[in-house]
């Protein structure tokens, strides 16, 4: 039976961006790899003629398309609304409801730890509040039978996830080389058109963008091995 991974992400293209490659890399070895996408992304333009709902569409069939580019099985959407996510009870219980449903080994989301990422950017609002709703979810929410019973009714057992990997950390502990997966990462960015214009520029933007200091091509997560 294949193992399971659930990337667990508060807009369209944030997947993508902090994990395709690893992503990518378990697709190819068989896993099953789902994505969750928390919000619908209306926000995501500086077009002022964009019509919303044309841009929560359009955002929808980008995200598809980058899942089918990396070899994921399927995307979920959640749709609440953009720049204003907030940990409530019901958005616990959707991600909840996603893990006991896909059952994964591991969760790939937002490090929600800290403000200021590597002293080079605000780590957004909606994603802090993602990946903390997501922490709770996978412990001790999924776990234990007691949270939202009303699951067991409908056929959802409780579920351990046993792996976390946070991106966009202050912590990394886990390094994935993803140099033969680096070109599949872009192909599937450069799905979401409204975001990143022509594949020429940002290509070579993300090229800088991933490369360490010793010129390979690396996703750095915060990886928790979950022992009980």
């Amino acid at each position: 039976m294949a193992e399971t991974a659930l990337v667990i992400a508060a807009h369209p293209d944030d997947g993508e961006f902090g994990a395709a490659g690893y992503s990518a890399q378990l697709a190819a070895r068989g896993w099953d790899v789902y994505f969750l996408i928390a919000t619908n992304g209306a926000k995501g333009t500086e077009d002022r003629s964009m019509p919303r709902e044309r841009l929560i569409a359009l955002r929808r069939e980008e995200q598809r398309e980058a899942c089918r580019r990396l070899g994921a099985r399927d995307v979920f959407f959640l749709d609440h609304e953009d720049g204003e996510l907030v940990y409530t009870r019901v958005l616990l219980e959707q991600l909840v409801r996603s893990i006991r449903m896909l059952r994964p080994h591991a969760v790939l989301t937002h490090d929600p730890t800290d403000i200021i990422i590597r002293d080079s950017f605000i780590n957004h609002p909606d994603h802090r509040a993602l990946g903390t709703a997501a922490l709770d979810a996978v412990y001790p929410t999924a776990r234990d039978h007691l949270n939202f019973p009303e699951h067991l009714a409908e056929g959802l057992e409780p579920h351990r996830v046993r792996e976390v990997l946070l991106w966009n950390t202050n912590q990394p502990n886990f390094d994935v080389d993803i140099e033969p997966q680096v070109d599949q990462k872009i192909l599937a960015l450069s799905a979401h058109l409204t975001q990143f214009g022509s594949l020429e520029d940002f290509a070579a933007f993300s090229r800088e963008r991933w490369k360490s200091e010793d010129g390979r091509y690396v996703e750095r997560f915060r990886r928790v091995e979950l022992q009980f």
